[in-house]
């Protein structure tokens, strides 16, 4: 009777582990660039980051400007000049032409920087409700489709609609 009782619970036991052992973890996806787009606060964050980089390009429009009149009074004179005066403005023109590409390279990671921080609370916002989603609906693991290179991966559920209607975008 004792033996009868242990191979019924070893069998039970293997019949338990092998349904276990069969059962898949769920896979989601969602393209994370889309979300955020899709969000109403991101409108927001392209309108300040136009204004901002507005800023730069005028300010960038302003030495080119200001280089290019001082180029054509240099071609129109440089016939006429002596060599220190030739000298002196071929200086001129290199600084401020070095002047325009250090601010250029300044602005560039200036927009950058205002970038990365006017997009993370949206980021965070959005990674905290496709964490809430996918714990709700029990996912294993999430996919970006937006950055990932999957050639062939096993069947996953688009969580797109799901995580939209989480953050209550339309």
């Amino acid at each position: 009777m004792k033996k009868l009782f242990k191979v019924a619970l070893v069998a039970i036991g293997m019949l338990f582990v092998g349904n276990f052992a069969k059962a898949q973890l769920k896979i989601g996806y969602i393209d994370q660039n889309a979300l955020i787009a899709a969000m109403p606060e991101y409108k927001t964050v392209n309108t300040t980051m136009d204004a901002y980089k507005k800023t730069f390009t005028d300010q960038l429009a302003t030495l080119s400007n200001e280089f290019n009149t001082k180029l054509a009074a240099y071609n129109a004179k440089k016939a006429t000049m002596p060599d220190a005066q030739l000298k002196l403005a071929e200086s001129e023109l290199q600084d401020l032409q070095n002047r325009q590409q250090q601010y250029g390279t300044t602005a560039n990671q200036s927009v950058e920087t205002k970038g990365q921080e006017l997009i993370k609370p949206l980021m965070d916002k959005a990674h905290t409700a496709i964490e809430a989603v996918a714990k709700e609906r029990g996912y294993g693991y999430v996919l970006d489709s937006s950055q990932t290179a999957l050639l062939v991966s096993p069947p996953a559920d688009d969580m797109m609609a799901a995580v939209k209607l989480k953050l209550g975008i339309k």
